[in-house]
Parts: C-alpha cells; structure tokens; sequence
C-alpha cells in the first residue's frame, strides 16, 4: 500500500470452514486508483502466478456506510501488529 497511494486498504481473509476459500478486500480512493493498480507489476505478477488458483472472482462497486480516513500511521500500525 505504501508503493499505491490510492490504496486506502487491502485486507485478505480465509474462510474458517472452508479454508481453500480466500477472500480479498481492497479499497481505493476512486477508480483511477483502481486502473492505476492494475497496471503494477507486483499484481500483473500475481495475476499470472494465481490464474490457475482462482476458481472464481468477483468485483463489487460499493460505497462505505461509514467513511473512515485511513491514514499511513494507522496503516503502519496495523501492518506492525500483524507481523
């Protein structure tokens, strides 16, 4: 996220019973943020490493109940406190 400015958050989760099932939550500031990420190498490179992997996928344009300003001292510490 700190390499994506218009990355506010990116969360994945697996599913306690089903654990071959993996869920990913992005949020990004608009969609050129989103466009912009889908030009990176880094997920171009996980696009192609996990095409096989992907049964299905899902996209959702949603709009937040509650706004929350995700700044980078609340992104470092999260990402410090799961190490």
């Amino acid at each position: 996220m700190a390499a994506e400015p218009g990355v506010l958050a990116l969360f994945s989760m697996q599913d306690k019973s089903a654990p071959h099932k993996i869920y990913i939550l992005e949020v990004y500031a608009d969609q050129n943020a989103y466009q912009s990420h889908l030009q990176t190498a880094h997920f171009r490179r996980y696009k192609e490493g996990t095409g096989n992997m992907v049964k299905s996928l899902r996209l959702m344009d949603a709009n937040p109940l509650l706004e929350v300003e995700f700044s980078k001292a609340h992104s470092r510490a999260f990402q410090e406190q799961n190490k």
